[in-house]
C-alpha cells in the first residue's frame, strides 16, 4: 500500500498522508503526494482539495532526518551546484510549489504533530485548520543545524510577519495547536480538523471556479509585486473572469427575475 490516500467527496478531494509509525515525510512520499496532486490540481470537477494526517495526532511530523543526513554526506565535498531559477520538476519541493500555486483552494486539516517539513506544506496551504491538542507545530530545523528549505523562510514571513518569523525560524520553535493560532499560524482551531474543513470546502462547491482561481492568484501574488503592477493585473484578470461561463451565471443568480434575461 501506498503512503498516500485519495477519497473524493463530491467536489472535494480528501489527501491523506500516513507513514507509520512516525508519520515523517520522505522523498517517495512526497512523490507519490505530487503524483496524485497534480491531477486533482487540474480536474476542474475538483473544487478544493484537503490535506490531513493518516496517523492518530500526526498530520506530517516533519521530513525524514535520516534521509536529509544522507543528503549531507553525499553533499560533502561536492562542489556548489551553481544557481539557477527553474523551479524543481519532482519530489518536495516541487510539491509544495504545485499546492501553492494550484487554481483551486488548498486547506491543510492539521490533526496533530506538524514540524518541519510538515509545517512548511501546511504553510503552502491556502487555509490552516489545527486541532487546539496539536502537540507541536512549528520549524524546530536550526535545533539540528540546518534551517527551513522547504519554502519556511520565504513563506513564514508573509503569514507572521518578519519580526515574528524570524523568532521562530532562528529559535526552532513549536507551537501547540492553541498557541499557533494565537500567534496566526493557523486560521482556526476545531476539534475535529477534517470535518470543519469538508465544512468549508463544501461552500466553493456552488461558486464559480474561475473567479476563486483568479482571486487565488491575484491574492498570492500581491506581496510579490509593486501595487500598480498588481492592480493593473486585478483589472485585466476582472474582465476577464467576467466573461466566463460561471461568473455570469453566479451574477444571473444575484439579480432580481425581471433582469436576469438582460445578462
Amino acid at each position: 500500500m501506498g503512503l498516500v490516500n485519495v477519497e473524493r467527496r463530491g467536489g472535494i478531494a480528501v489527501m491523506t498522508y500516513a507513514n507509520p509509525p512516525l508519520g515523517t515525510m520522505t522523498a517517495s512520499g512526497a512523490q507519490e503526494m505530487l503524483e496524485l496532486f497534480r491531477p486533482l490540481s487540474a480536474d476542474p470537477a475538483v473544487r478544493s482539495v484537503i490535506i490531513t494526517g493518516g496517523l492518530p495526532d500526526i498530520f506530517i511530523r516533519h521530513y525524514d532526518v535520516g534521509e536529509l543526513a544522507v543528503m549531507g554526506e553525499q553533499l560533502k565535498g561536492a562542489a556548489a551546484p551553481p544557481p539557477s531559477d527553474a523551479p524543481p520538476e519532482q519530489g518536495y519541493l516541487a510539491l509544495v510549489d504545485a499546492i501553492f500555486a494550484a487554481p483551486k483552494p488548498i486547506i491543510a486539516a492539521i490533526n496533530g504533530l506538524c514540524m518541519g517539513g510538515g509545517f512548511e506544506l501546511s504553510l503552502a496551504c491556502d487555509l490552516r485548520i489545527a486541532s487546539p491538542t496539536a502537540g507541536a507545530i512549528g520549524l524546530p530545523e536550526t535545533r539540528v543545524g540546518i534551517f527551513p528549505g522547504g519554502g519556511g523562510t520565504q513563506r513564514l514571513p508573509r503569514v507572521v510577519g518578519e519580526a515574528k518569523a524570524l523568532e521562530i525560524i532562528l529559535r526552532g520553535l513549536t507551537f501547540s495547536g492553541a498557541e499557533a493560532h494565537a500567534i496566526g499560524l493557523v486560521h482556526e482551531l476545531a476539534t475535529d480538523p477534517l470535518a470543519r474543513a469538508l465544512e468549508i470546502a463544501s461552500e466553493w462547491e456552488t461558486r464559480g471556479a474561475d473567479g476563486i482561481a483568479y482571486a487565488k492568484r491575484l491574492t498570492r501574488a500581491a506581496l510579490d509585486r509593486p501595487i500598480s503592477e498588481g492592480l493593473a493585473d486585478e483589472r485585466r484578470s476582472f474582465l476577464e473572469v467576467m466573461r466566463t461561463p460561471s461568473a455570469r451565471a453566479g451574477l444571473a443568480q444575484g439579480l432580481p427575475p425581471a433582469q436576469i434575461q438582460k445578462v
